[in-house]
């Protein structure tokens, strides 16, 4: 019975919305300068390519 509550409780937790909310803007915002200015688009992707690894790092040692 515990454990069903606490899975609800995680169900109605939103806390973690507004970071992926802000994530995604990021990304768009990203994007849209990575197409008005090409010389910026290069410098975008190594950003991009970094933090998809430190995720996939992070997701490995999580479990």
């Amino acid at each position: 019975m515990k454990n069903f509550l606490l899975k609800l409780k995680a169900i109605k937790d939103t806390r973690g919305q507004d970071l992926i909310e802000y994530a995604l803007m990021a990304g768009f915002v990203a994007v849209a300068a990575g197409a008005v200015m090409p010389g910026v688009a290069s410098s975008i992707s190594t950003i991009f390519s970094k933090v998809g690894s430190v995720m996939a790092i992070a997701s490995t040692q999580g479990s």
